[in-house]
């Protein structure tokens, strides 16, 4: 048994006749590493550790958290929970979970390699990353950050119902950006590379990503105006998953803030969409072998070939909804309470590649970056509009770039607009995969 739980059921165990205690740990540490013209401009290493105690009496919840693991300092903090409970309004929905009997994924999230990695290697990542933006295409003017960055956590939550558990990840990431320019003309292309360990890092990848993006929008100008095929990149389809994930939530839907909400067993995409979360995939960065309240965690069907199968829920909103927990507790750490959320949202792969998307779709937009997203994407209205830049597409390949134009439509529209999903795809940093979309009939907005 790890020391945080056993200090997260040292703190639960002290719960009195009537009352529930949860308590969640955690500690971690991170480091991050910015070059810039060959120097390192900046070197942040930073440990953290702290506890948050739930504690629960008559349907009112008491919450506080603190950030330090002392003994003394942990004592305080159960004493303001209790205290914070004494002032809740009552809530008959809230209360913790117990045991349901689902045994947890067997997964290895760590990768010691990174823990011993000494902090002059990844300074050196970070620099070298730099060089090869900066020693290849000459149409490069400036690499505008070259980034390295790592984190390995561990957390553990018990609760006076029964609740035992604990997990520890490990995750590092390169990341630079390039500016690519001719005369006045100068477009801004990112790449990057991410892992568990330095051993999933690939320097080539990150710097010859970022390179092709910013070079191929050179000359790029605004496109015409009207209704036509778009197709995202597989980092644009893992961003409009990730904003799109708050309306299966479960608590979004009792309140009634999903496009979603009444429409379980309704058709809302084309046939061919099936959309799962499922945090018991190693590949997905929010992988993990349990939810924030401690049950193990399991793969979640929202949509299956095209119709509404469900939402993801917590322990207080599906109580709340009539239904049982998915074991989808999310949190931000330690200073807060669980809500319900995805955390690995992928869709079903389809039989094409991006290559062949291009082919099938033979005239079109092909977006590579938006802008705009959380202004401009609403998960409760349904309404999408956001800023883009890009090529087109002619005879079925890339053709010329496009910038400064806007795409627009309706999130229910899309879904059931989809043409191709692609086979391309990819686990990204953030709580959804990437891989090549198509859709059919949006409103470009250009000259």
């Amino acid at each position: 048994m790890s020391e945080l739980l056993e200090l997260a059921e040292r703190i639960a165990g002290q719960a009195a006749k009537g009352e529930q205690i949860e308590a969640y740990a955690s500690r971690g540490e991170e480091t991050d590493v910015r070059a810039y013209e060959g120097e390192v401009e900046s070197l942040t290493s930073a440990a953290s550790a702290g506890v948050g105690v739930r504690v629960i009496v008559d349907g009112r919840q008491g919450f506080a958290y603190a950030g330090s693991l002392e003994e003394e300092v942990i004592r305080e903090t159960l004493a303001e929970a209790r205290d914070n409970a004494g002032f809740a309004t009552p809530d008959e929905h809230v209360g913790l979970p117990g045991p349901d009997g689902r045994a947890p994924a067997t997964m290895d999230l760590w990768d010691d390699e990174l823990v011993a990695m000494p902090t002059a290697t990844k300074v050196e990542l970070a620099l070298e990353l730099e060089r090869r933006v900066r020693s290849g295409d000459r149409r490069v003017r400036q690499v505008a950050s070259a980034d390295y960055g790592d984190i390995a956590g561990e957390s553990a939550v018990a609760t006076s119902t029964g609740i035992s558990a604990s997990s520890r990840r490990t995750i590092c990431s390169l990341s630079v950006s390039a500016v690519a320019g001719t005369g006045s003309d100068s477009h801004t292309g990112v790449g990057f590379s991410a892992g568990r360990g330095p051993a999933d890092l690939d320097s080539d990848r990150a710097a010859t990503d970022a390179t092709e993006r910013a070079v191929r929008l050179l000359g790029a100008t605004k496109a015409r105006s009207g209704r036509c095929v778009v197709v995202f990149d597989a980092r644009v389809t893992s961003t409009l998953l990730a904003v799109l994930s708050s309306a299966f939530s479960g608590e979004a839907v009792t309140k009634g803030r999903s496009i979603f909400a009444d429409r379980i067993g309704q058709e809302v995409a084309v046939a061919g969409v099936t959309l799962v979360d499922d945090p018991t995939d190693r590949r997905a960065f929010g992988a993990a072998s349990h939810d924030a309240e401690g049950l193990a965690c399991r793969r979640n069907v929202l949509v299956d070939g095209g119709v509404l199968a469900g939402f993801v829920f917590d322990t207080t909103s599906a109580r709340r909804s009539g239904t049982a927990s998915t074991a989808s507790a999310v949190r931000g750490g330690y200073s807060s309470t669980p809500s319900a959320g995805c955390r690995a949202l992928a869709l079903t792969p389809g039989a094409l590649d991006a290559t062949e998307i291009l082919a099938a779709v033979d005239e079109g937009l092909f977006v590579q970056s938006i802008t705009g997203v959380h202004s401009g994407v609403n998960p409760v209205s349904g309404d999408f509009s956001v800023g883009a830049e890009g090529l087109l597409i002619r005879g079925g390949v890339l053709a010329e770039p496009v910038r400064e134009v806007t795409i627009a439509s309706t999130l229910p529209r899309m879904f059931l607009s989809v043409l191709h999903i692609g086979s391309d795809q990819e686990w990204l940093p953030g709580l959804a995969a990437g891989q090549t979309l198509a859709i059919d009939a949006m409103t470009l907005s250009g000259s």
